[in-house]
């Protein structure tokens, strides 16, 4: 574990450590751009003396930017500075924007020109990112507690609106923690790790860009991922680690200078969604990679399991818990099936509604986990966050295989995971009931080879004639990111209901 430089109560400086132990080596490669370690941390200093210039200890600084340089100076800076980082999604809508700038009270928001022309700023809030570096460096300030807020990330809410999964110092480092206690090691101080999920993700924040911090490694940026792109800059980069979803290695499966551009690649990680076992199969075919399978939550910064602690050539699988982490599968009347790979006496299947059969191993259970990578609750006042004895629910529904390794299964809620993205249905039906033209809507996940899910609504309409489904698309497009945006919108005379009035969606799918 790289030394911090800090005592154990403060919250660790990675950048400022990786600059001291390696300042001539290549920290961030964005295009021809190629940016040491030693010269990061300068710039991270001067980003931390623009944030911090008005603003208090914990006030929050919404980043609204791309896997770009930028966001990488600005977010170690609002951490170096004790300020609140709240990553983004620059793709979203005014209105989506503007929801978390003001659910999260932004006191500063670092972005593009373009992005801030879509708000409606106070005056001081706005810090264009050609603005980030202008001024000298901080003076020499207390580091914040490593209990301190340090990161809200926005994932959605089965409300309809997304909720701040609040992250301190202390969960966000022993993630890396965590993860650098297995053997062999997952990455090292000497890889290039290529960095094309968005960092407004816990996955590509933490397990991206906050893990090439933590070791001193290098990370070559990607803003948008297209298949071939990236293979030519693995293969120019001489790339050693992938941190990447289900869809990115199905697409690179397909193309024929994949074993090539890999060639130097010896960890490839697969996260934020299930990899399906014949994708696993087809790229290890074209690339002879095999790929290590992970699970994991925003709300675990992010990573809870891996087959990296199991079978590394297992697909189908989620792994067993990190070193250091609990994790326990519970039926729904509070009964445990297993314990951090030990089987325990329960009772029949708690009515989990599952059409799963086990042939071995446990029955199907809710995860629960314990661990110093969980988060503090939802913003602002810590709701649903961990127990007293710091177990916390997931949601998701796994079994323990005969080798005692987790197989997931369903969410016990209505999570449309696309591309490893949250999308709640709630969110979209409340932008398609606002439409005057709509009686009731519903929405489901169905599958889809490229996103691995997508949302798809069933309306009923409350005009005659009723509006279009192109109509309806437009009125969506509006209101939502493009990866929430129906896959349909099929209109019918009514919806299923049962004797409370809820809509079955089982009868839907």
């Amino acid at each position: 574990m790289p030394d911090s430089g800090v005592v154990e109560n403060s919250a660790r400086d990675p950048v400022r450590t990786s600059a001291r132990q390696r300042p001539d080596a290549p920290a961030l490669i964005a295009g021809d751009t190629v940016v040491a370690w030693a010269d990061l941390d300068e710039r991270v200093s001067r980003a931390a003396a623009r944030l911090a210039a008005g603003t208090s200890a914990g006030d929050r600084v919404a980043l609204v930017l791309g896997n770009t340089v930028e966001f990488a100076v600005a977010y170690f800076a609002a951490l170096r500075a004790g300020l609140v980082a709240v990553p983004l999604n620059p793709g979203y809508t005014a209105d989506e924007l503007t929801f978390a700038l003001t659910d999260s009270s932004a006191a500063r928001v670092v972005a593009d020109d373009a992005v801030l022309g879509r708000l409606r700023l106070s005056e001081g809030v706005a810090v264009p990112v050609g603005e980030l570096v202008s001024g000298p460096p901080d003076a020499p300030h207390p580091a914040p507690a490593a209990d301190d807020l340090a990161v809200l990330l926005y994932t959605s809410g089965t409300s309809g609106r997304p909720k701040g999964a609040m992250l301190t110092h202390r969960a966000l480092a022993a993630n890396h923690d965590q993860l650098a206690l297995i053997e062999p090691p997952v990455l090292s101080a000497t890889d290039v790790v290529l960095l094309a999920i968005p960092f407004f993700h816990a996955y590509g924040l933490n397990t991206g860009l906050g893990a090439i911090a933590h070791y001193g490694a290098c990370g070559v940026l990607v803003d948008r991922f297209e298949p071939a792109a990236t293979l030519s800059l693995m293969a120019e980069h001489q790339v050693t680690a992938v941190i990447g979803v289900p869809s990115m290695y199905a697409a690179w499966a397909r193309e024929p200078a994949a074993r090539e551009a890999l060639a130097a690649v010896r960890t490839a990680v697969c996260g934020a969604a299930p990899l399906d076992p014949a994708d696993a199969a087809a790229f290890t075919a074209a690339t002879g990679k095999t790929v290590l399978v992970g699970y994991g939550l925003t709300e675990a910064a992010p990573v809870l399991t891996t087959t990296a602690v199991s079978d590394r050539e297992k697909t189908g699988s989620i792994g067993r818990p990190l070193p250091g982490v609990s994790l326990l599968l519970r039926t729904a009347d509070g009964q445990v099936l297993w314990r951090d790979g030990l089987v325990t006496d329960a009772e029949e299947d708690a009515e989990l509604d599952l059409d799963l059969e086990v042939s071995a191993g446990t029955d199907p259970g809710e995860i629960v986990v314990r661990g110093a990578n969980l988060f503090s609750g939802y913003w602002p006042d810590g709701a649903d966050g961990p127990d007293a004895d710091g177990w916390w629910g997931t949601g998701d529904i796994a079994y323990a295989d005969a080798d005692g390794d987790l197989v997931l299964v369903d969410r016990i809620g209505e999570l449309i995971l696309v591309n490893g993205f949250n999308v709640y249905p709630a969110e979209i039906e409340r932008v398609l009931d606002a439409h005057p033209g709509v009686a009731e809507a519903a929405v489901i996940g169905i599958a889809d080879r490229l996103t691995g899910q997508a949302p798809y609504a069933y309306v009923v309409p409350a005009l005659d004639p009723p509006p279009t489904p192109a109509e309806l698309q437009v009125h969506c497009a509006a209101e939502l990111a493009r990866f929430k945006l129906p896959a349909g919108i099929e209109l019918v005379t009514e919806l299923p209901h049962s004797a409370i009035g809820k809509v079955r969606k089982g009868a839907l799918r």
